[in-house]
């Protein structure tokens, strides 16, 4: 198990424990979440390229896992995530030269299991 399995597996129990203690909070949030990357001026790739790139600004595990496996889902490839990933290095410097590798990781990885070809 790689990168963004693994912070996807340590968070999926406590995760559900909080959604099922406040449905509410995580309603609104999925309603707002789905406004947000919808297709529009901005395909759902870009949105989750943009949003790879703030996780990772943002230092965040759980937020880069998931928005590297969007990533994947929508058809980035290596090429665009690394430069988006290149833009967050220029805008943040050493952390990010940390928490990018773990994006890149994580991307790769869930680009290998919708594409276990390669190609």
């Amino acid at each position: 198990m790689s990168y963004g399995h693994a912070v996807q597996d340590e968070l999926r129990e406590p995760g559900r424990a909080l959604r099922r203690a406040i449905p509410e909070v995580y309603d609104g949030y999925r309603t707002m979440h789905a406004a947000a990357y919808a297709a529009g001026a901005l395909d759902e790739k870009t949105k989750e390229l943009i949003a790879l790139a703030i996780a990772v600004s943002k230092e965040c595990d759980g937020c880069i896992a998931s928005h590297a496996r969007g990533a994947a889902r929508t058809g980035a490839t290596e090429s665009e995530v690394a430069e988006a990933l290149g833009v967050t290095i220029a805008m943040n410097g050493g952390p990010a030269t940390v928490y990018g590798p773990r994006a890149f990781a994580a991307f790769r990885e869930f680009a290998e299991e919708a594409d276990p070809q390669g190609g």
